[in-house]
């Protein structure tokens, strides 16, 4: 809670819509032996596949604003489960490249599915995935997203009197 507004404040907000999300789509997804992080994975990845790329692990962290130590854990588990495969880059053999196997569409394609229904219940009370309060918040969000966010100076001795 800010002392300026007696509400919460938007961060808090933002933090408490994207748990609910987070949590509501590891339920749905569960049924397909998917979480959340895992399905942003797969789902980016099928629509890079669909435009023609083959991308490396690091393209695809970059793509979905995912850590690449994290993505990497991620496409180890897909792969041991049969949805994605790892191979090594010819042009690049420190490069890792992934594409989804024939189960992993499958899959992939299920869970776009269940997700999109998901996201219209979500939107519903913004009149849905196409209303214009919906395009409107999606921009909001963007215009945030597309914010960068440097973390301040602590606070102590050594920076204190000084400008940087």
């Amino acid at each position: 809670m800010s002392k300026a507004s007696p509400g919460p404040t938007p961060g808090f907000l933002v933090w408490r819509l994207a748990n609910k999300w987070r949590v509501a789509v590891d339920r749905a997804l569960a049924p397909l032996g998917l979480t959340h992080a895992q399905y942003v994975l797969v789902a980016s990845l099928h629509g890079m596949q669909r435009a023609g790329e083959r991308p490396s692990q690091r393209r695809l962290a970059d793509n979905t604003g995912l850590e690449a130590l994290y993505v990497s854990k991620l496409a180890r588990a897909l792969e041991s489960a049969g949805l994605i495969e790892r191979t090594r880059d010819a042009r690049d053999p420190r490069a890792v490249q992934l594409a989804l196997t024939e189960q992993g569409r499958a899959v992939t394609r299920q869970a776009i599915t269940v997700v999109q229904e998901l996201l219209q219940q979500l939107l519903e009370p913004l009149g849905g995935l196409d209303a214009p309060r919906t395009r409107a918040f999606t921009d909001e969000l963007t215009t945030l997203l597309d914010a960068p966010l440097t973390p301040s100076e602590p606070n102590d001795e050594s920076t204190q009197g000084r400008t940087s």
